[in-house]
């Protein structure tokens, strides 16, 4: 099984900037590839929602409420994610969650799939 690994979260002025990152690893030989990526968040009493996805060719997506103070990105060869959060709002508060999609890995040599898998979220709190 492949594993995210998201960091980077913490407390910040409002204002302020943070960088998350999401590592795929786990006890697997290879990942071969990783189709789509993304992060989610989560704040206290609502539902788990978009913040941005990317493809393995780049193409990006934001939710309205991040858009021109967030950026996606990831590194294909290292299989990281990152998200890249400026201008923060106390809004913005909340768990952020790591997602990968169409995960195509090697173990023990025979090729396998995982159709999505999910870090464990990272807290990012913006304060007033």
């Amino acid at each position: 099984q492949v594993e995210l690994v998201e960091s980077g979260g913490g407390l910040v002025q409002a204002g302020g900037s943070l960088r998350l990152s999401c590592a795929a690893s786990g006890s697997i030989d290879k990942i071969s590839s990783i189709n789509a990526m993304g992060w989610y968040r989560q704040a206290p009493g609502k539902q788990r929602g978009l913040v941005a996805t990317i493809t393995t060719g780049g193409s990006t997506n934001y939710a309205a409420s991040v858009k021109g103070r967030f950026t996606i990105s990831r590194d294909n060869a290292k299989n990281t994610m990152y998200l890249q959060m400026n201008s923060l709002k106390p809004e913005d508060t909340a768990v952020y969650y790591c997602y990968a999609g169409d995960i195509y890995y090697y173990t023990g040599g025979r090729q396998n799939y995982n159709s999505d898998s999910w870090g464990q979220g990272t807290q990012v709190t913006v304060s007033s």
